[in-house]
């Protein structure tokens, strides 16, 4: 089992301590480290070194090593590059746009890094690397990005197409019906780009950290607890907001659409920076699966109870 693997198994049960370790994690300081720092401290953590959860070489191990091949993950789609360079892209695209182009060039853009995010953070452990393999998952990819992007922007799409002119259907389109759209692409999205896990399996481990195998059933498991969490960031970012506009619009500022605006701005990066270590916490990063849920030969492995998958990112 992976040195960051055995970290999350012996300090990562509990939601809080997750969300302590995370908060440690998502500092972005840790982007400077290079590839050759980066591999010394997850050497130093497989060294069996006793760390503190705020040691740097530990955060920096957890957020820059993948778990599965132990190799260093792309600066831009390491975890605390998320909140600075999604942060503008989360914002505009739930801006009232007054045409559709920018509201799919927004849409385009959240959901390209969402879908790279997302496969970086893959449990890749039974993956076979083929010229085919890597066709399908493109093919996934662009599907997955032309589907969300087009559905992100059909709340503009509806407005300007069919001249949408009512003011109550205009703040549904605008504000209500971008909460579980939200949502749902969220989750589409890593139900997708994810969905080898789900037809090849993972790997899964004894108690004692040893791979006794490759379970579909842990990697059905893992990428819905994913998907959940990404729709928790996602809905919870739109829905907050929003409904703090509506709110606003109809009660306090009727007639001061800028101060509405800027508040809107404002609390969408608040909740969305908030909302990642939190979404993030809500599964351990080493899953467990009973031992009645997963195939009958993996059965016998788990004397304890139960077997542990890395559930990916």
């Amino acid at each position: 089992m992976d040195p960051n693997l055995l970290y999350w198994k012996s300090h990562g049960q509990s939601f809080l301590g997750r969300v302590q370790i995370w908060f440690n994690i998502l500092d972005p300081s840790s982007l400077l480290t290079s590839n050759l720092e980066i591999q010394k401290a997850h050497d130093d953590l497989g060294s069996g070194e006793k760390l503190s959860g705020k040691d740097q070489h530990l955060l920096i191990s957890l957020s820059s090593v993948h778990a599965d091949s132990g190799a260093v993950l792309p600066l831009i789609f390491r975890p605390p590059a998320l909140m600075p360079l999604s942060i503008p892209w989360v914002v505009a695209s739930l801006l009232p746009h007054r045409s559709v182009s920018p509201a799919l060039a927004w849409q385009f853009l959240l959901q390209s890094y969402n879908a790279g995010f997302n496969y970086t953070h893959r449990n890749s452990s039974s993956e076979q690397q083929s010229e085919k393999r890597s066709l399908r998952q493109l093919l996934l990819m662009a599907g997955t990005v032309s589907y969300a992007t087009f559905a992100g922007a059909l709340p503009q799409i509806i407005i300007s197409r069919l001249h949408v002119t009512s003011a109550p259907l205009q703040s549904f389109l605008r504000f209500a019906l971008p909460i579980p759209l939200s949502a749902a692409l969220a989750a589409f999205s890593v139900s997708v780009i994810r969905s080898e896990e789900k037809e090849n399996g993972v790997r899964v481990f004894d108690s004692n950290g040893n791979p006794v195998g490759i379970s579909k059933a842990a990697g059905e498991k893992a990428v819905r607890e994913t998907a959940l969490s990404r729709a928790a960031l996602f809905g919870t970012t739109a829905a907050v907001p929003n409904m703090l506009t509506l709110l606003l619009q109809r009660r306090i500022f009727q007639r001061n659409s800028l101060l509405v605006t800027s508040i809107h701005y404002s609390s969408v990066a608040l909740v969305f920076a908030l909302m990642i270590p939190l979404s993030f916490s809500i599964f351990p990063q080493l899953g467990a699966i009973e031992k009645e849920s997963v195939e009958k030969e993996l059965q016998a492995a788990a004397v304890d109870g139960h077997l542990f998958y890395h559930r990916g990112l």
